[in-house]
Parts: C-alpha cells; sequence; structure tokens
C-alpha cells in the first residue's frame, strides 16, 4: 500500500490522524504503519457509530450434559474410540496463549507464571504435563497449536526452545500469531500507540481458527490428518488436553463439537451456561440471563440452566472449514487504552477510554449445529489462574493441584 492509498483509505472514515507523523517515520517505520492501515477493518467501526449495539441472543432454552454417572458406565468404550482417534492422530489441540500475566505481577506471557512453590513449575510445563499424559497412554503424539500474539510470540517461542519443549516432541509443536485488531475512542477515531503504529490488541479468543489458517498451518493439518481441534485456555492448570474419554463421546455422539462443563456451585455463580439459544447450541453469559432463567428447575428440583463452561471445546476441522468465511458476532468492549496525545506524547490511562473489538470463542458452539455437553469435575479439572490470591486466583489453583497429587 502507498501513502497516497492509505489516505484514500482512511478519508471516507474520518481517520486520516493516523498518517499525522508520517513524514518522521523512517523508511521501516513507514512501511509498518501502511502496512497496519492495510490490514485495517474500518467496518469495525460501524459497532461504536451512534452508540454500542449489542449482540442480541435470541429464544433460550435448556441443555442437559452427559453426567458423570453416565460417563463412567461407559468410560472403557469412550477411552478406546479416543486412544483409537490419537493414534491415528486425528485429534490436535489448541492452546490459546496470546495473553500476558499483567494481574498476575508478570511482565510475560501467563504461560511463563511459575506455579511451583518447593519447585520451578511453570503454568505452560504443567500443560505439556496433562497432554503428556494422553501421549502415553496412547503411545502417540498430539500435534500442538500454539496461539501467542504479537506482544508475546518471541518471549514464548524462545521460552518453549530454552526449556526443551517440556520433554514434548518439538516436531509436533506450531506456534502461530493471533489477529490483531484496532483500539478506539469513544468518539470512533482509531488511536496510536507510537507515531507509526496503531493502537491494536489481539482479536478475541474466537480468532483463533481464521489466525491459525492465515499462518498457512490448515496444510499441516490435513497433511497430518486432524480432524478434530481440541481448544483450550492457557490459565486452566488442570485441565485434561485431548482428553480420551472426552473424544471417545464426542465421537460415539456423532456431534460436531463437544464442550466440557461443570455442574454450577450456586444458580447465581458467574459462568457462562450452555444452552440451546434458537435451537442450536449456545453459551449464555451470567449476565444476559434473567431470575427466572438463572432459579428456573425441573420436576426433581435440579437447575435446568446448571451446567457452566471452562473454555474446553473439541470442534470438528470439517465444520470450521466451513464456518471459516462466515461472520461471527464481534464484541465491544471498554477497556483503558494507552495512547498518543495530540502533542505526540504517550499516555496510560487510568480509567477506560475507549473501545476494543474482540470474537469469542463461544460463539463458535452457536454457529454448529449441535454439541455434546460433556460434565467433569470441577476439583479436578478446573483451576483457572485470574487473579494473585482470592477467587480463581494462584492460591486457590495451587490447592486444588496439591489434592490432585501434583508436586509444587
Amino acid at each position: 500500500m502507498t501513502y497516497q492509498e492509505a489516505k484514500e483509505k482512511l478519508a471516507p472514515a474520518g481517520q486520516e490522524h493516523l498518517l499525522a507523523y508520517y513524514d518522521e517515520l523512517t523508511q521501516e517505520q513507514k512501511e509498518g504503519l501502511l502496512e497496519q492501515i492495510d490490514a485495517l477493518d474500518l467496518s469495525l467501526l460501524d459497532l461504536i457509530r451512534d452508540g454500542v449495539k449489542e449482540v442480541k441472543k435470541g429464544k433460550l432454552e435448556p441443555l442437559g450434559a452427559v453426567t458423570l454417572d453416565e460417563i463412567a458406565t461407559r468410560k472403557e468404550s469412550y477411552e478406546r474410540l479416543g486412544i483409537e482417534a490419537i493414534k491415528q492422530c486425528k485429534v490436535g489441540a489448541v492452546l490459546l496463549a496470546g495473553g500476558q500475566g499483567t494481574r498476575l505481577g508478570l511482565d510475560k506471557p501467563k504461560g511463563m507464571l511459575n506455579v511451583g512453590i518447593q519447585k520451578e513449575l511453570y503454568l505452560f510445563e504443567q500443560l505439556i504435563h496433562n497432554l503428556m499424559e494422553v501421549v502415553k497412554k496412547a503411545d502417540a503424539w498430539v500435534p500442538l497449536f500454539v496461539m501467542t500474539s504479537e506482544k508475546n510470540h518471541s518471549d514464548t517461542t524462545t521460552f518453549f526452545k530454552e526449556h526443551d519443549y517440556f520433554g514434548y516432541n518439538k516436531d509436533y509443536v506450531f506456534f502461530f500469531v493471533q489477529e490483531m485488531a484496532p483500539a478506539a475512542s469513544y468518539q470512533g477515531k482509531i488511536y496510536l500507540e507510537e507515531k507509526g503504529r496503531l493502537a491494536t490488541s489481539p482479536n478475541g479468543n474466537g480468532g483463533w481458527f481464521s489466525s491459525l489458517a492465515k499462518a498457512g498451518l490448515l496444510d499441516t493439518i490435513h497433511r497430518l490428518g486432524v480432524e478434530w481441534l481440541n481448544v483450550f485456555a492457557v490459565d486452566n492448570v488442570l485441565q485434561k488436553i485431548a482428553d480420551l474419554v472426552f473424544v471417545g463421546a464426542t465421537l460415539d455422539a456423532g456431534c460436531v463439537c463437544g464442550a466440557k462443563v461443570v455442574a454450577k456451585a450456586d444458580p447465581n455463580e458467574k459462568v457462562g451456561v450452555l444452552c440451546l439459544e434458537d435451537k442450536k447450541p449456545s453459551i449464555v453469559e451470567y449476565y444476559e440471563m434473567t431470575d427466572e432463567i438463572i432459579n428456573s428447575r425441573d420436576a426433581q428440583g435440579k437447575l435446568l440452566y446448571n451446567y457452566g463452561v471452562i473454555l474446553n471445546y473439541l470442534f470438528e476441522v470439517k465444520t470450521l472449514q466451513k464456518i471459516m468465511d462466515e461472520n461471527m458476532p464481534t464484541h465491544v468492549v471498554e477497556k483503558k487504552i494507552p495512547y498518543l496525545n495530540e502533542d505526540g506524547e504517550v499516555v496510560k490511562p487510568t480509567e477506560p477510554n475507549g473501545y476494543k473489538f474482540e470474537t469469542l470463542v463461544l460463539d463458535m458452539i452457536h454457529m454448529m449445529d449441535n454439541c455434546l455437553s460433556f460434565e467433569v469435575v470441577r476439583e479436578k479439572e478446573f483451576a483457572p489462574i485470574k487473579n494473585r490470591t482470592g477467587v480463581d486466583s494462584l492460591e486457590s489453583a495451587r490447592e486444588l493441584m496439591k489434592s490432585n497429587g501434583i508436586e509444587l
């Protein structure tokens, strides 16, 4: 893209200010800025014109789950199916690791957090240990795709190399960078974070498949024969990855996706709940539910909207490719965005000052024709690390790890 082409793209949207410092930049910086402008999706600004437009929910209905008791009775047959799929390299794993550990006091990728007490045990390391349980049982490697971000890609790849991939076969580990989205002011002006750089942030965890495809990894997936992808977040230290029983149950059910869920601790627990929306699988966030929905029960007194998701999903690759070109809902979130002011000075706000644009993996569920809701034991598979102390913290995760026999 040339300077003139950039100007012509930005002018109709009122974004010419992004070129204000162009003449001060080095040739390399100019090229970088023009590349960013070329990739810029200006249609995102329509979402904040005349106020933020919320994504409306359709008609909600409850969706049950394959319960722990039902899973126990068929565990062996599910596991056999899972082992067969892993042996044939039909299952890959996708680690969503684009975030920084800022809230945990770590100015590095969140996966570099040391969760050990008497010894060093990194979050990345423990997740690899969890995956190795499946590798050992099936006697086959599971392709692992690690999604990073522009801000943490170099740190993440270097960390894996320095630690020899924590014992994993490096030929089965593939890194790719998440796509970015611009950040804008309340007035709809895209921010600059430097004179030659737009203020951007990762485009939300719903962008994982398009980012993977853009990185050219679909060729790798087809070459290896991978038909299913197990997507999981970096911050749940206890989760089972490419879980043989979960894989087998999803295959047995003939579903195009599966979601691990836990029974809610109480009706008002702040979790997204798997349900039906306009007869298709969906996830409704706690703040989108009315009191009536939250507290509705069946004839046996059991909560109808009872199963919370833990961000551990299994998707059929063929179906993901079909929906890849469909428009996912984009969510607008208020955030504190560092920016360059009119005097060319960097400002780090203490209060939200604009919007970021994100797609969410939970919206991918609603693009599926069906979804197996698969219950797991909360204390054995759900230990998210969002904070340093308190609920869903490093403290609480360490306690759960100890109770599961993990040496810290």
